[in-house]
């Protein structure tokens, strides 16, 4: 049963396993098993809302095609309008495999063309909003193992059935494969060591979300397109706070989604990311970054290796002029 975080503690699972409430306020909180596909078709219709689903990718040909067919019986029933791949300036298969698998597949850069392209996930998340135009819109991530339509089910559903809701956040457990495929380990090291230490310091009410970093979430468009996006790896954290600073947590929820596989990133790799989720997160909180790269030291000669940080945001959606004649065209 949805329900609400309400018992003051440590994070700890209350008697039904989902976390317990942290501090003042509530968050709601429900599983994927509350939503029903079919009720929510229903509900939908009856309050005449389209919904899209973004899976925005960068070099995921391995695993693009799976995922798209994972979410595409929920066209056919109804709950989502479009499946939309935003290809994310690939340079392998990515594009093909989805539009094989039947996707709509968009690329970034031709999303305001007049507006170069730029790697990051923000970016192609931003740029989705312009590809797309379902009232309700969904992101998944494309390098997932294991994808269902539950996951889709359970970020619409909230939205369905609480008309103040207007930021879903999915939780799941989350096993990463190794080189061999086995599972070693368990997910979320910059969220457990940036996010969330940030939180719960800065914005306490937003301790009791379990997954902030989530790749997989779900937005009214009226509330995404009033939002500036980072372009990178700090988008998540970033439409977190604004939401919760616009709405407070009654307009947010959260969803558990089961379990959620994907691969083993480098510790180099996620200290980048770290850094682009604490300027992002610091950055709403006044204090502005100063540096603009990562410097890192290699294990065995504590060579330092500087990698490039952008903390570039794209303007609220809203705010930008009417896209032109091929911009509309995308959305069509």
């Amino acid at each position: 049963m949805a329900g609400e975080s309400s018992v003051p503690g440590d994070g700890s699972a209350g008697s039904d396993g989902r976390p317990a409430s942290v501090g003042t306020g509530v968050l709601r909180t429900s599983s994927h098993l509350d939503h029903p596909v079919e009720d929510l078709v229903a509900a939908k219709a009856a309050q005449g809302l389209t919904a899209s689903l973004v899976l925005p990718a960068r070099n995921e040909e391995a695993t693009v095609a799976e995922v798209v067919s994972a979410y595409l019986p929920l066209v056919g029933q109804g709950l989502v309008d479009e499946l939309v791949v935003l290809d994310s300036l690939s340079t392998d298969r990515t594009a093909a495999r989805a539009a094989a698998a039947g996707a709509r597949v968009v690329h970034a850069a031709d999303v305001r063309p007049e507006l170069e392209a730029v790697p990051g996930k923000g970016e192609a998340l931003w740029r989705s909003l312009g590809a797309t135009t379902g009232d309700l819109v969904a992101f998944c991530d494309a390098d997932v193992l294991d994808a269902g339509p539950h996951f889709v089910a359970g970020l619409l559903g909230p939205l369905l059935a609480e008309p103040e809701v207007a930021l879903v956040k999915g939780f799941y457990q989350r096993p990463i494969l190794d080189d061999d495929g086995e599972p070693r380990e368990t997910g979320g090291r910059v969220t457990e060591l940036t996010a969330r230490p940030l939180l719960n310091l800065y914005r306490p009410e937003l301790g009791r979300m379990v997954q902030p970093l989530a790749g997989e979430w779900a937005g009214r468009r009226s509330l995404l397109e009033a939002l500036p996006f980072p372009v990178g790896y700090g988008v998540e954290v970033a439409v977190l706070l604004d939401a919760h600073e616009r709405l407070g947590l009654g307009g947010l929820a959260q969803v558990d989604l089961g379990c959620r596989t994907h691969r083993r990133q480098s510790q180099d790799a996620l200290g980048v990311m770290a850094a682009q989720v604490a300027a992002a997160a610091l950055r709403r909180l006044g204090l502005e970054p100063e540096g603009h790269a990562m410097v890192q030291f290699s294990p065995d000669g504590h060579a330092p290796r500087e990698t490039p940080l952008t903390f570039v945001e794209r303007p609220p959606w809203a705010s930008l002029a009417p896209v032109t004649e091929a911009g509309a065209a995308l959305s069509r």
